[in-house]
C-alpha cells in the first residue's frame, strides 16, 4: 500500500479530485464519490506507470492581495 495525497476543490455542482504525486484526476458529485473515483484513476493508471521512488511533494500555502483574488474569480 501506498498513502497518496488527494486535492479537492468544487466546481459548480461537483468535486474535482487530484493526487499531485501521480497527476492523476476525477471527480464525483459528493467528495466521497470524488475521492473513490480518483482511487480507481490512480490505481488503473499506476498499473501501466508505477512510481519510481517515495518522493513526495511539498504543499504549502501562500498569501494574494484581496483584489487579486476576486479578479481570479471573474
Amino acid at each position: 500500500m501506498v498513502l497518496l495525497t488527494a486535492i479537492l476543490h468544487k466546481e459548480e455542482d461537483m468535486y474535482v479530485a487530484e493526487c499531485p504525486e501521480v497527476g492523476t484526476i476525477s471527480q464525483g458529485k459528493t467528495i466521497e464519490n470524488a475521492i473513490a473515483n480518483l482511487k480507481e484513476a490512480t490505481e488503473l493508471y499506476l498499473e501501466e506507470f508505477p512510481l519510481l521512488d517515495d518522493s513526495r511533494p511539498l504543499i504549502t500555502t501562500f498569501e494574494v492581495h484581496q483584489e487579486a483574488a476576486l479578479h481570479a474569480k471573474a
